[in-house]
């Protein structure tokens, strides 16, 4: 018998590559013994990533959910792992270093093991407090090497990524094969090339099943050195998710290697249960097209996980670019007219932002700079017209080192915006923030929590804590639950593909992040036809205009907000405002996009409301 590989079961990403949510933590209990009884894992990803925002978002405390679901493998002797993002930890932007340490402290004391820490750029020197964090608090560090496909992403880059990680004291290399875009024999050579610097280190391979490498990569890593193989169970393997255990074990036992027999009665019972937790709520807020495995993926390397909010994005934008089209007399597009035109931009934006890797979240900046410039461009609109601060800041510098060169044409823009290029130390840019935080909880009457964990979530996502904390996130996806499930019990509902391969999904929602904070939108694609309703103020038109307002029109779909943070002044009527003057912000596929004026005047009317939910070409302003 051959070498002994290890199985990680990635519970964690198997649902949030599904779907929005993860089980409560009720459900999560009653699933781990059924796992353990499995007896074919070494590991579970058990949170990370999205955890902990999922549970406050549907007003539940992840430290409850962590603590008691970490438990049971704790218990049994099976490691425990989490995934954090480098310099966001978990979230979506930068964390302060004082928070980052505590979270590995917290994580630690709450059962996780292991952290998987990756940098969506690869900036080695990202990760550098990561691993000496992670050490710190007691926890094993892992740390990633992101894998995509371009002609400078290549064995050698990813070989010598390996070792300036390696130097920086990680303990463990994941190849995150996020997109599962990654070549299976070039990953067997990366994989081969990391062992020959440093023999005894653990390597673990990650991969999504997306366009069908998966098991052929799995097989190829294993076979080149790789300890462990990360695998997911029906009913949620395969499409966006990973490939599933049996046929990897089936695979790897047939090449001659080591594992630990399946015990099939509670793999049935993993499955019923995960079905039944689907059942429950968790199947309203899964696109079944993220069931489906796609080898168009291969071409735009977009990853996986967030192929869910992909499908939902482009879903919301094709309505509303179908109206500006009807409206303009233009033939109108279908959801794969806009896939195709999407997939293509992609191909063609990112070696111009620099190829940054296509993890989160720049996967989801590449992503949004390539929808916003094709429903731009199908109006009539130039490239890069509409251009969000996260994307810029990414470009900038300011999240580390790019693997490529930012174009001319977006060093030109950057410079015609007065933007300037950073080359420091991206954490050196958010300060330590801990002491003051826990004197705001103290004023509010709110615990710090055993060992700080209620402080860490209060400053991971303080917008969500509050709102868990007021009950508002509990009624809130109570009430979206709701409508779901009258939506799908109406008569006029259906889950049946339409002629032109489009699903109804019953209510439509968009998750929508304000300062890196997510929260669901629903979506109402009725015409709106209350906007006279929702003025703020109005003033005479000047007469010098012939009682005609110049209008500005929103450019894209999603939440308008008057002002970005409190250091500014909504526009209100009376104010001049010049072309190219920023007047108000559309937050949209999470992240939050600056509006511009295309027309100076005096403002007449504003045509909307803080926090309103408004389509692209609604009126924002009137000017006389």
């Amino acid at each position: 018998m051959g070498r002994e590989i290890g199985l990680c079961l990635v519970y964690r990403d198997m649902w949030q590559s599904s779907g929005k949510y993860m089980p409560r933590v009720d459900q999560l209990v009653k699933v781990a013994q059924p796992i353990i009884d499995m007896g074919c894992f070494k590991r579970i990803e058990t949170n990370g990533g999205g955890f902990e925002q999922i549970n406050l978002l549907y007003g539940e405390n992840p430290n409850i959910s962590n603590r008691a679901w970490t438990q049971p493998f704790n218990d049994a002797g099976i490691q425990t792992q989490m995934l954090e993002r480098g310099l966001n930890a978990l979230r979506m932007y930068p964390v302060a270093d004082d928070v980052r340490k505590l979270m590995f402290k917290v994580k630690k004391l709450q059962g996780t093991d292991i952290s998987r820490s990756f940098d969506g750029l690869n900036d080695a020197k990202n990760l550098e407090k990561s691993i000496a964090y992670a050490k710190e608090g007691g926890m094993i560090s892992q740390t990633c090497l992101c894998i995509t496909y371009s002609k400078i992403h290549t064995v050698d880059y990813y070989i010598k990524k390996a070792e300036e990680l390696i130097n920086l004291g990680a303990e463990e290399i994941c190849i995150k094969d996020m997109a599962g875009i990654g070549r299976p024999v070039s990953l067997g050579k990366i994989v081969a090339g990391i062992k020959e610097i440093k023999p005894d280190i653990l390597v673990q391979y990650h991969g999504h099943s997306g366009p069908g490498f998966s098991v052929t990569s799995s097989l190829e890593a294993v076979r080149a050195g790789a300890d462990i193989v990360d695998v997911a169970v029906e009913p949620l393997s395969w499409g966006t998710v990973h490939a599933d255990l049996l046929t990897v074990h089936e695979v790897l036992k047939d090449a001659g290697y080591a594992l630990p027999d399946i015990n099939m009665k509670a793999y049935m019972q993993v499955r019923t249960l995960t079905q039944e937790f689907i059942d429950d709520f968790l199947g309203y807020y899964i696109n079944p097209k993220n069931r489906l495995m796609n080898s168009l993926l291969i071409a735009p390397g977009l990853p996986g996980g967030m192929m869910g909010s992909l499908m939902a994005d482009l879903e919301n934008n094709l309505k509303s670019l179908n109206k500006w089209l009807e409206k303009n007399d233009k033939p109108q597009l279908t959801q794969d007219d806009l896939l195709i035109k999407l997939f293509d931009e992609v191909q063609h934006v990112w070696p111009m932002m620099g190829y940054p890797p296509l993890v989160t979240p720049y996967s989801q900046y590449v992503k949004n700079a390539a929808l916003v410039n094709v429903m731009q461009m199908e109006k009539g609109k130039e490239r890069w017209s509409l251009l969000d601060d996260n994307t810029w800041d990414m470009m900038l510098g300011k999240s580390g080192r790019l693997p490529g060169e930012v174009s001319e044409d977006l060093k030109k823009l950057a410079v015609e915006q007065g933007r300037e290029f950073f080359e420091g130390d991206p954490s050196d840019l958010v300060p330590d923030c801990l002491d003051e935080l826990r004197k705001e909880m103290e004023e509010k009457g709110w615990e710090t929590g055993q060992d700080d964990e209620e402080l860490l979530e209060y400053a991971l996502h303080p917008q969500q804590y509050i709102d868990f904390k007021s009950g508002k996130a509990k009624s809130d996806f109570e009430a979206d639950l709701a409508q779901r499930k009258a939506e799908e019990n109406a008569p006029t509902s259906s889950t049946a593909p339409a002629s032109d391969g489009s699903w109804d999904l019953g209510p439509k929602s968009i998750q929508v992040d304000v300062n890196g904070e997510k929260f669901n939108v629903n979506i109402s694609y009725e015409d709106n036809e209350s906007n006279a309703n929702q003025q703020q103020a109005t003033a005479a038109p000047n007469p010098a205009t012939n009682g005609h307002l110049k209008e500005i029109l929103a450019p894209l779909e999603g939440k308008v907000f008057l002002t970005k943070d409190s250091s500014e002044t909504a526009k209100k009527v009376g104010d001049t405002v010049q072309e190219g003057d920023v007047i108000c912000y559309i937050e949209a596929m999470k992240v939050v996009n600056a509006v511009k004026a295309d027309q100076s005047g005096t403002i007449a009317e504003v045509c909307v409301k803080d926090g309103e939910d408004i389509f692209d070409d609604d009126i924002l302003f009137k000017l006389n």
